[in-house]
């Protein structure tokens, strides 16, 4: 090995989800040894022999213990009791490094690895993934947040680099709320953009898709550039009426999406209003207008 350079670690991946899945296989080609997955469903089965092939599929607690470094890429609510039960079995008898990828859990649910001696941290890449090969190349460059204390961040730290990414500290009590807004951002905007695509179904249009990419694709650049500046449309200019006037379209057309339009045209307002964007004397009837009509 050349002088400088860091070390292999025996890599094993607890769950071959979209995500595990993905970052096994990019420590892979950084140079780590993937020594084993675990996979119950056909789904995950196929992730694994497609992304790591020749990749032993093991039990989980074998995984644990054919590996120095153990990625535990299950749902957030099982990793605490997984960690756990682990420990019972005396898999951390050995001192490992242990890393969860869950955006929302602090270091809490790997107590059990650092009581042994073991070494912890928590990364989550800013980034959704598909559980495809494309995911690997999309790595680089992502920034990741990393949650660990001294050698174990520093561990962490090293690891997202390998995957071609951008660590950043995140302290363990932020993660919630750093979660929150990946969420709010990206899952939110599905929600928006599909019930976009709905109503523009409903009154005839067969390639949605095609009308609203370029004002979707624009948006989301002069927001990432501008915040609030990039503001436009009727809400901003305090146009009262053609707010109303899309209310009333939608609870006739599309009323599972009304409500949705009301609230997000409520904050966006509310915004507007503090960024002294709506004319003053349409304020008082925006206001009234997108009040919460829930009784």
């Amino acid at each position: 090995m050349d002088e400088g350079a860091r070390p292999t670690l025996r890599v094993g991946v607890v769950g071959c989800g979209r995500v595990g899945a993905v970052l096994g296989a990019g420590l892979r080609d950084a140079g780590h040894l993937v020594v084993a997955v675990s996979a119950v469903s056909d789904a995950s089965v196929q992730r694994a022999e497609g992304l790591l092939p020749g990749v032993p599929i093991v039990s989980p607690d074998e995984v644990v213990r054919r590996a120095d470094l153990i990625l535990v890429t299950i749902p957030d609510d099982q990793i605490a009791s997984v960690i756990r039960g682990f420990a019972t079995l005396g898999l951390f008898d050995e001192p490992k490094i242990v890393a969860h990828v869950a955006g929302a859990l602090g270091l809490e649910p790997l107590a059990p690895v650092t009581e042994r001696g073991g070494l912890v941290f928590a990364l989550h890449p800013a980034m959704t993934f598909s559980g495809e090969a494309k995911d690997i190349d999309r790595l680089v460059g992502t920034p990741c947040a990393v949650t660990g204390l001294a050698e174990g961040l520093a561990v962490g730290q090293s690891i997202v680099m390998d995957l071609g990414g951008e660590p950043f500290a995140l302290p363990p009590g932020d993660r919630v709320t750093y979660h929150a807004a990946l969420t709010h951002a990206a899952n939110h905007t599905i929600t928006l953009v599909t019930q976009a695509m709905q109503i523009l179904r409903t009154v005839g249009v067969d390639d949605p898709e095609r009308v609203l990419r370029p004002l979707m694709e624009a948006s989301l650049d002069n927001v990432l550039q501008r915040g609030d500046r990039a503001l436009t449309g009727p809400v901003s200019r305090g146009d009262v009426g053609t707010v109303v006037g899309h209310l009333e379209a939608l609870e006739r057309d599309a009323p599972q999406v009304a409500e949705a339009y009301r609230t997000m045209a409520r904050a966006t307002a509310e915004r507007a209003i503090a960024g002294r964007r709506v004319p003053h004397e349409h304020v008082g009837a925006l206001r009234e207008a997108l009040r919460d009509r829930t009784p």
